[in-house]
């Protein structure tokens, strides 16, 4: 299945949808942002999974991280478009027996627990912290909006000591269905009351980008790994490697300043 077609096709995208988000970076310009929703992974380092891999299968440990991340998401965007929710966890634990499979390796139960287990070890990248204290200093409200569960992102967030900085989560588990589903994104309308042009969304995916451009948040990419963007049809508002360049972007000063 070709992941550009699928995500066009979930989303619904119309030309009425397109007029919404055109002018999002000028509408972002004269008001005030009130809240940044983060996808998990902008904020979370999910480089002990990869790691991890490689331990238990040395020299596959790569090709089972790419079979695992790209079958998660097809299964994600599969359950959702058939109306057959399981959340992320269980979703994952499928994909990953799957991608074993698929690969040829031999994935026992303590193996697969243990690389499960890894999502519950993960804390924050490092120039986290500064940037939240800066986006909370400037009076911003900050929340995951996110395909993990309350329970991964609890453990990441208690493992860095971040607890003070973030709303309720908004674990994509309260609409029983993922991004980019529209009525995923509209959770932090619900949540905060406030309209599509008050929230940045942080992504750490360019699909990401899209589906919330689509549903029309002012978007900002944290593309830590340099990849190209996705062929959509659509950009982020504002581009970076690090949280550093997302306050630069929300707070319109220098990431030095």
């Amino acid at each position: 299945m070709d992941r550009r077609v699928f995500l066009t096709s979930a989303v619904g995208f119309t030309a009425s949808q397109a007029a919404i988000t055109q002018p999002a970076q000028n509408r972002r310009a004269r008001r005030r942002t009130q809240v940044v929703a983060f996808d998990g992974f902008p904020v979370i380092d999910s480089r002990l999974i990869a790691l991890r891999a490689e331990q238990l299968f040395p020299g596959k440990g790569d090709a089972l991280m790419t079979a695992w991340r790209t079958r998660q998401f097809e299964y994600t965007w599969l359950r959702t478009l058939s109306g057959r929710y399981q959340d992320f966890w269980h979703t994952s634990e499928d994909a990953l027996i799957f991608a074993a499979k698929s690969i040829g390796v031999s994935l026992d139960d303590q193996s697969r627990e243990n690389l499960m287990g890894a999502y519950l070890e993960l804390k924050a990248w490092p120039d986290v912290r500064g940037a939240l204290e800066s986006l909370r200093a400037a009076g911003i409200r900050l929340v995951f909006l996110s395909n993990l569960t309350a329970r991964m992102l609890d453990a990441a967030v208690k493992n860095s000591g971040l607890q003070q900085f973030f709303e309720p989560h908004l674990s994509t588990d309260r609409v029983r269905a993922y991004k980019p589903l529209p009525k995923a994104y509209e959770m932090a309308l619900r949540a905060f009351g406030v309209a599509r042009e008050d929230v940045v969304f942080c992504a750490s995916a360019s699909w990401d980008v899209a589906g919330a451009k689509w549903f029309g948040y002012p978007t900002f990419w944290v593309n830590r790994a340099g990849q190209p963007a996705e062929e959509l049809g659509v950009d982020a508002d504002g581009v970076g490697t690090t949280l550093a360049d997302l306050v630069s972007f929300v707070l319109g000063v220098s990431a030095t300043e």
